[in-house]
């Protein structure tokens, strides 16, 4: 079953709630007021600027607003996924006024039961954090991956440049994902085409010694690698590269850049990287980087998933040889979740 950004709330049980809070489902005539409430968040990298609109598009999500004395003070976004069995949880933030309140408990409370009573057969809550996990922490919840998270800031007229001073043109190229190489070199990238996707992580094992724990994290979103959400990805503008198509060890999910609200001309690029072998990994960064960045003007925030051993050596990869700003320190990011009570 799906839930229908135009559903009426049914009338839900719900714990008291000391703030006073009603809740909507989100509008198009509620993106002001949403945007004022959430400004400067994620230190400019807000994506959901650019993803509102869609996401209210989505047959299978859900976005809920509480308000307080008729203000909007917090969001969330529920999807369901995995053949309706996951409740994806995504995209919260309160009002800096409100927090601290338990304002977000009471709101994701509220999207349970709003989700469970259309989607009785969910099991399962997940949501993707890039905070340190603690001990309180792991009793509500289970952890299904992690990743080191990897982020860079450049200009896009002098990476060009670096990336022309370093590598051949032919180097960097993506082949397709019908093409051969006879070069003794290793061969480049292969991009996949969405024949070859479904091939490779539907009808075969191959990718699942490549995901991390069998799951395709894709710009914080955790799918299990089911015909139901390759549908969803697929609607998406993300390039899909492997090392080989026979046998792949390496794997990376691209999205294409857009905006964020940092400034003018500055552009956010985010890459999921799936395996453990660094010279395929940095083969693959530079791939993206030259398909991605090569009809870009202005500033750049590149962030990269990778396996956590591979971190700092990718870190020492972007500032020593590609002269890139690192951004802040190692820090993670896990994929967790809980039963649906």
């Amino acid at each position: 079953m799906k839930i229908e950004n135009s559903l009426t709330l049914p009338q839900l049980p719900e714990a008291p709630s000391p703030t006073g809070l009603q809740f909507s489902v989100a509008t198009e005539e509620d993106f002001d007021e949403i945007m004022a409430m959430s400004q400067d968040i994620y230190g400019g990298l807000d994506y959901l600027p650019t993803r509102y609109t869609t996401w209210l598009q989505e047959s299978n999500r859900t976005v809920i607003l509480a308000r307080k004395q008729g203000k909007v003070i917090a969001l969330e976004s529920v999807c369901v996924i995995d053949d309706g069995e996951t409740m994806l949880v995504e995209g919260l933030r309160v009002a800096p006024q409100e927090r601290g309140k338990g304002v977000a408990g009471h709101l994701l409370r509220f999207c349970s039961q709003l989700v469970k009573s259309k989607n009785p057969e969910v099991k399962v809550t997940r949501l993707t954090r890039d905070d340190q996990l603690g001990p309180k922490d792991f009793q509500k919840y289970r952890l299904i991956t992690k990743q080191g998270i990897l982020l860079v800031r450049f200009r896009a007229e002098d990476l060009k440049l670096r990336l022309t001073e370093l590598v051949p043109d032919e180097e960097l190229n993506c082949s397709s994902s019908s093409s051969s190489s006879s070069s003794p070199q290793p061969p480049p990238p292969v991009c996949l085409d969405p024949i070859a996707i479904h091939h490779l992580y539907l009808t075969t094992d191959l990718m699942r010694g490549v995901l991390p724990n069998a799951t395709i994290v894709q710009d914080w979103q955790p799918f299990k690698p089911l015909p139901s959400n390759m549908a969803i990805l697929l609607k998406k503008e993300i390039d899909w590269m492997v090392n080989d198509v026979t046998t792949p060890t390496m794997a990376s999910l691209c999205t294409f850049p857009f905006r964020v609200p940092i400034g003018d001309d500055w552009y956010y690029l985010n890459i999921d990287m799936f395996g453990k072998d660094l010279a395929l990994a940095r083969q693959q960064f530079l791939c993206h980087l030259r398909r991605h960045t090569a009809s870009l003007k202005g500033h750049v925030m590149c962030q990269m998933f990778l396996d956590p051993p591979l971190w700092k050596p990718m870190a020492d990869f972007c500032r020593q040889t590609l002269q890139v700003e690192l951004v802040k320190e190692y820090t993670e990011q896990c994929v967790v979740e809980s039963d649906v009570m």
